[in-house]
């Protein structure tokens, strides 16, 4: 049975998703591709410590662009990992999160602490679309040599410039430009980087 909310929209649930408007998750597409990113996380996460390549062949299959040099340390958390793309000699440490709703795109030299999350699904105000399962997403930007310090946290829609550092806890709401420093939350930049 069609949703009342999308009667004169012939997109699937996938097409809405991509395109950032409402969708319902709960869609069976949605949830066989979900469950192939739980699926390869957890796989990742188990051969991981035994067998670096083979766990190398699964993470390139889970993500979307996956460049050289890049370690992911588990446990991985993401919705569908086919929408996040991470830069070369990017490091990502112990249990990161990306809800890749949308897309979540990391730059190259990246630095990312334990227990960050990257957090594109939004949810609408209005709380009768809520108790009918909408949501949307916007996506998430990290420029290039980006430092985000152990459990910062990263809003829909951010975008944080390049070489720009993040202090431990943070939560960041709204974009950071290139070369500063921003802690807090929200996070605030409190030093300019030369």
């Amino acid at each position: 049975m069609t949703h009342p909310y999308f009667a004169n929209d012939p997109r699937s649930m996938r097409q809405r998703m991509e395109a950032g408007d409402l969708y319902l998750a709960e869609d069976a597409e949605l949830a066989v591709a979900s469950q192939r990113a739980i699926t390869a996380s957890h796989r990742y996460g188990q051969v991981w410590p035994e067998d670096r390549e083979a766990a190398e062949v699964i993470l390139a299959e889970l993500i979307g662009s996956l460049g050289e040099d890049v370690e992911i340390r588990p446990p991985l958390f993401v919705d569908y990992g086919r929408y996040i793309t991470i830069g070369p000699g990017t490091f990502i440490n112990y249990n990161f999160t990306a809800l890749d709703v949308a897309p979540i795109t990391i730059g190259a030299d990246v630095m990312i602490g334990p227990n960050v999350q990257l957090l594109t699904p939004t949810h609408p105000l209005e709380s009768w679309l809520r108790r009918d399962k909408l949501e949307a997403a916007k996506p998430i930007t990290i420029g290039d040599n980006v430092w985000l310090g152990g459990g910062v946290i990263v809003l829909p829609g951010v975008t944080i410039g390049e070489n720009t550092v993040v202090g431990a806890g943070s939560v960041v709401t709204r974009d950071l430009p290139p070369n500063v420093v921003a802690v807090g939350n929200p996070a605030r930049i409190s030093k300019q980087l030369a």
